[in-house]
């Protein structure tokens, strides 16, 4: 089954059993499509909701999202993860305003052409937004399709890709061609899930290849695994009597690039506190701390015997130890948490840091799976 009578099926099927109360649904809004579309890339719609609203109410328009500071969005973004998005979102707003005054462009190769918007997510803002005809092709759809079609193969290889695409462009229908990408969104997010889909309420189940090989747990075909880096730091927390932090902008490199961090040092697993020393010293010489070395010494000995804290990202995987200063006295430097864009890490990095000063000799595993 494909094309007219493919997409009719899955059309009929979302009027009466998909999504319908989505907040960025019916609104033929391309300013809010968009903004859903860029936030649920790699991440969960009821983890997307709240950040939806909260940066809706602060940019209600493009306009308002252009006109903001990059530091402002990134605070807004903050805890979302993946924070390239946050970047090219504001990026994308400024030039919509500029090229385009105001409007998000119907046409799927100008909206390719802003920063961010990939092939699949231009379809989408065009098709939901304008009804356009045109195709998607996101980790949903793509499950759904190597399910249906049973096409085997890495999806995010070159000649995969490419036969997915050529099946999602031979089925996005002329009529309702929204409705149809929403179904396909609705159908892999609710029935044909990554782990226990339900075959038995899906559409497409009498003519599903994988269903009726066997094979729905082998497809989509995994991604070859490669062994994740592994990344060693020593933290230093400092804070004042209001529980403010010493807090440094990250370069604009690397994975934290434009947020807000306490200062680490890079080390190994086997880390030995004389060669850390120097490192700390300029630190503490920077932020005007040189009395502590004394403390950050003794409690560089004592980090030998504790536990990493593990931070596992998509890439890497990360693993932290931390020192711990308090100071009292106003400090430009020291922040709250709330008033400046910093990674989850942070939270657990003060975590860790409580429980350490609750119990010195705990040596139990710190293990927490996050989105950076």
């Amino acid at each position: 089954m494909k094309g007219e009578q493919f997409a009719a099926v899955l059309v009929n099927w979302q009027t009466r059993h998909g999504r319908q109360t989505l907040p960025w649904q019916h609104t033929g809004d391309a300013y809010k499509v968009w903004l859903s579309e860029i936030m649920l890339q790699q991440t969960q719609v009821t983890t997307v909701l709240t950040y939806y609203e909260k940066l809706l109410n602060a940019c209600p328009k493009v306009s308002d999202l252009a006109a903001a500071s990059q530091q402002d969005v990134m605070q807004l973004w903050a805890g979302l993860g993946y924070y390239t998005r946050a970047r090219n979102l504001h990026a994308c707003a400024q030039q919509v305003v500029e090229r385009f005054g105001g409007v998000f462009p119907r046409d799927v190769a100008d909206l390719e052409s802003l920063p961010g918007i990939g092939r699949s997510t231009a379809g989408a803002i065009a098709s939901l937004a304008y009804g356009v005809q045109a195709p998607i092709l996101d980790g949903n759809v793509k499950r759904v399709f190597c399910r249906y079609y049973g096409v085997e193969g890495y999806p995010e290889q070159s000649a995969v890709k490419k036969q997915l695409w050529l099946i999602a462009e031979t089925n996005v229908p002329r009529a309702n061609p929204g409705q149809y990408n929403q179904a396909l969104m609705d159908l892999g997010a609710t029935r044909c899930t990554p782990r226990n889909p339900d075959c038995r309420q899906c559409p497409l189940n009498e003519s599903c290849v994988a269903l009726s090989k066997g094979q729905v747990n082998q497809l989509p075909t995994p991604k070859p695994k490669k062994e994740r880096p592994e990344l060693y730091f020593i933290s230093l927390l400092v804070q004042d009597e209001t529980r403010a932090l010493l807090l440094d902008i990250q370069p604009d490199k690397g994975v934290w690039q434009g947020l807000w961090t306490p200062p680490c040092v890079p080390c190994d697993e086997e880390h030995q506190p004389a060669a850390l020393l120097p490192e700390f010293d300029q630190i503490l010489s920077r932020w005007g701390l040189s009395d502590a070395r004394e403390e950050i010494e003794e409690q560089l000995q004592r980090l030998q015997g504790q536990s990493w804290l593990v931070h596992e990202l998509t890439h890497r995987k990360m693993h932290f130890k931390v020192l711990a200063l308090k100071r009292s006295g106003f400090h430009a430097a020291f922040h709250q948490l709330s008033e400046k864009p910093v990674p989850r890490i942070v939270h657990k990095l003060l975590e860790q840091a409580g429980r350490l000063n609750e119990s010195p000799q705990s040596s139990m595993a710190q293990q927490d799976t996050l989105d950076f």
